[in-house]
């Protein structure tokens, strides 16, 4: 005769005899409930990118040491950093985006730091940029004084330029000096010095003056000048013009002397006139008539001429005068003779 056990009975002696066991409920019939509320599940993070600056400066060497900030959208700050040896600088795992990028030192006292910017950050993508950091401009103090007394003279323009540029533009005030800022390219850069407009009562600044200035020095500049002359220069163009050397006396006047005389008071005059005759012919010609007329004149020349005409009839009057008397006194000693 068998005994029965229970059947709780008998797994209760199976899983003492095989340790370690675990309870296991016994499986219902009954549907599981669901849960009550599911987990949650993430969006994964966009991609991120990064920006990568290299500074340079003008002149195209690599800039160590210059700082630069990184602003977001919001103004807030993205990211900080300065420049290796090579110049460059990197921002990464930045948020896709519009940063501001500013330089806040340029490492060298030569430079002056860049301008602000804009930056686009794109998703897996590295944004590379290349800042150009510009020399200090050179400090210009101009003078224009005079070459002899050394007197600064007010009122000088002139042109300060390199190549066939321009780049200043300076007047001399009242103290005979000015300055400026002058742009500068290079570590030592070389310019020009053209004269506009020369101080009053100087001459220009003819040769052309270069100088050599460095990024922020000073550096000065003189141009000297000449006095001109109080009175202006002759033209060479312009000759005298000759005037004629007015004559002694007017034309309408006559001639004084005896060279206004014409040989016909003389030539009136025959040999065999008696003594009447003769002395009225004496006592005419020893009474000058009063001139008829004026000979005209020639000029300064004709006085010599008209001198020695005038001697040379009052020599042949003189000569028949006496031929004449002659001949009267012969005639009365022969009618005596006779009588």
């Amino acid at each position: 005769m068998y005994a029965r056990f229970p059947r709780s009975v008998a797994v209760a002696v199976a899983a003492a005899g095989a340790l370690p066991l675990t309870w296991a409920p016994t499986a219902s019939a009954e549907p599981s409930e669901p849960t009550s509320s599911a987990a949650p599940v993430e969006t994964p993070a966009p991609d991120t990118g990064s920006v990568e600056i290299t500074t340079r400066d003008t002149a195209g060497d690599a800039l160590p040491g210059a700082a630069f900030l990184l602003l977001d959208s919001a103004g807030q700050e993205a990211g900080r950093g300065q420049s290796d040896a090579q110049g460059m600088v990197t921002f990464p795992a930045l948020a896709p985006g519009i940063y501001r990028l500013k330089q806040t030192a340029s490492g060298s006292p030569l430079h002056e730091v860049a301008a602000d910017q804009d930056v686009i950050v794109i998703p897996s993508t590295t944004t590379r940029l290349t800042i150009t950091d510009p020399f200090k401009a050179a400090t210009i103090l101009l003078q224009a004084k005079d070459d002899k007394t050394g007197k600064l003279l007010p009122g000088a323009t002139v042109n300060i330029g390199t190549g066939t540029s321009t780049l200043l533009t300076l007047t001399t005030g009242a103290k005979g000096t000015a300055t400026g800022e002058l742009p500068v390219s290079s570590r030592k850069a070389q310019f020009w010095v053209k004269e506009a407009k020369a101080p009053a009562g100087y001459g220009l600044h003819q040769p052309t003056k270069m100088f050599t200035a460095s990024p922020g020095a000073p550096v000065t500049v003189t141009v000297t000048h000449t006095k001109r002359a109080t009175g202006p220069k002759p033209d060479p163009s312009d000759k005298p013009t000759h005037k004629p050397t007015p004559p002694p006396s007017s034309p309408d006047k006559p001639s004084s002397g005896t060279g206004a005389t014409t040989p016909s008071a003389f030539a009136s005059h025959t040999p065999d006139a008696d003594s009447s005759s003769v002395a009225a012919a004496t006592d005419e010609e020893s009474t000058p008539k009063a001139p008829t007329g004026s000979l005209a004149h020639t000029g300064a020349g004709a006085t010599p001429w008209i001198t020695g005409g005038a001697a040379v009839l009052i020599a042949a009057g003189g000569t028949a005068l006496a031929v004449a008397r002659r001949r009267v006194a012969d005639k009365s000693a022969a009618d005596a003779t006779e009588s």
